[in-house]
């Protein structure tokens, strides 16, 4: 009787520290975590490409490169 309990116990056990480190499901938060990160860092360089000040370096760089004299 007693080789049972003590088989009990230590299956309970593994049961138990399995269930503690499995990290099933992990990856899809990371996965979500990373996907609002990319959107996040895209609508903010869309808002600075799109600013004025980038417009109008742009502007003014291909300006200064097609009016060059030779």
């Amino acid at each position: 009787m007693r080789v049972l309990a003590q088989r009990w116990c230590l299956e309970v056990r593994a049961r138990l520290l399995r269930a503690a480190v499995d990290d099933a499901g992990m990856s899809t938060v990371e996965y979500a975590i990373g996907t609002i990160a990319a959107a996040a860092f895209g609508a903010v360089l869309y808002g600075v490409v799109t600013g004025d000040s980038i417009v109008n370096a742009l502007t003014k760089i291909i300006d200064k490169a097609l009016n060059t004299a030779l």
